[in-house]
């Protein structure tokens, strides 16, 4: 086993951010007496499996060769044939696999059927890094809603915004354009309504040949103006607004105007976002970026949808009350009630920090 083909898989897995949701990101690597004879990966939704893309682009035959690929291969037919009987086919001779695949139609099964036809697998090679390839798919094929990741970016003094309510911009350049990159990563982005009265965003992906996510406004009394740039754009960038309103004519305008309106039930006078999660999911959006507001932020996070948190921190101070506060509503009355989140992971972006943690929700804190 030679790890630098996996880590070459790896790299061209990525190659797929944007163009495969909801499936997984996908590398795959064919090493015959340590030559690369066939590499691949999951170009776009639809299109060959990284295995069978690496087949495709073989430079002789595959007879006796190792496979290094990033993810369990599958075993099912989707819009793909099963890779596991491509790999049959060319008598590959050993596989190694990076991931497990939760999915309920592979989950073991495909290596199974490999070892079963004599194939020697060798599985959990660099595992942790083939891993964070999808925390996606894994999250949305066991549970059928999207990742939501909690952006947002703050001073040192914890302010999103001036006094003023001006906002543009906390960070820098750099920062702004890692933001862009996760539009293309994730398949949505919400918003609350407040967010579009305030600020009118276009919410696109403003990154060469990069992909604009569905835009989702959470507006329970479906207040959203029509000439917003949302509504504007909504026949040439998908747009849903979420709502609990019964205002038929509105509804049916927005329609009109190639706005797709979601009832969802009412929580408390509001959108019930886990209602909301699994309306987007059942339409195949597997993640979603949540620039909401702080408000909408609050209401994430007690609903408990929120899996990862991403702040921009800025070396800047705008001092003031504590009105531009990230989250909103009541707060913890003790520590103890706090939403505890996971070890940070802490990147530099130009002169901004970014601080990401994955969530792990509300539970009593445990003194050491």
């Amino acid at each position: 086993m030679n790890e630098k083909y996996m880590l070459r898989a790896i790299e061209l897995a990525k190659k797929g951010i944007g163009k495969v949701n909801p499936n997984p990101l996908v590398g795959a690597v064919i090493v015959k007496e340590d030559r690369i004879i066939g590499e691949g990966y999951h170009k776009k939704y639809g299109d060959l499996h990284a295995e069978r893309h690496a087949f495709a682009n073989l430079t002789e035959r595959a007879e006796g060769a190792e496979m290094y690929v990033t993810l369990e291969p599958c075993c099912h037919f989707g819009k793909q044939p099963p890779c596991t009987e491509a790999i049959i086919e060319h008598h590959i001779k050993r596989v190694y696999v990076g991931s497990d695949d939760p999915n309920e139609l592979v989950a073991g099964k495909g290596i199974g059927i490999l070892r079963d036809a004599g194939i020697e697998v060798v599985p959990h090679v660099l595992k942790k890094e083939c891993d964070a390839l999808n925390p996606v798919f894994f999250h949305y094929i066991t549970t059928g809603r999207p990742y939501v990741v909690m952006k947002y970016a703050m001073t040192i003094d914890g302010k999103i915004a001036c006094e003023t309510g001006e906002s543009k911009w906390v960070t820098g350049e750099a920062a702004r354009q890692r933001v862009q990159e996760r539009r293309n990563e994730l398949s949505g982005i919400m918003v609350g309504i407040g967010t579009v009265l305030t600020d009118n965003p276009n919410l696109t992906c403003r990154i060469p040949e990069g992909r604009n996510p569905v835009r989702i406004v959470c507006d329970s009394s479906l207040r959203i103006p029509f000439d917003c740039n949302l509504v504007r754009t909504a026949e040439t960038v998908r747009t849903i607004v979420a709502t609990i309103s019964s205002d038929l004519r509105k509804k049916r305008e927005l329609e009109m105007r190639g706005v797709e309106v979601i009832c969802c039930k009412d929580k408390d006078g509001r959108v019930d976002l886990q209602d909301l999660m699994l309306a987007l999911g059942n339409d195949k959006i597997d993640g979603i970026l949540l620039e909401g507001g702080s408000s909408l932020n609050n209401s994430a996070l007690k609903s408990g949808i929120v899996d990862r948190i991403e702040v921009y921190v800025a070396p800047k101070i705008f001092a003031g009350s504590g009105k531009y506060t990230p989250v909103r509503g009541i707060g913890a009355g003790t520590p103890s009630e706090a939403y505890f989140l996971g070890k940070p992971d802490v990147e530099r972006i130009g002169n901004d920090l970014l601080l990401s943690y994955d969530v792990l929700g509300r539970k009593r804190a445990v003194l050491l």
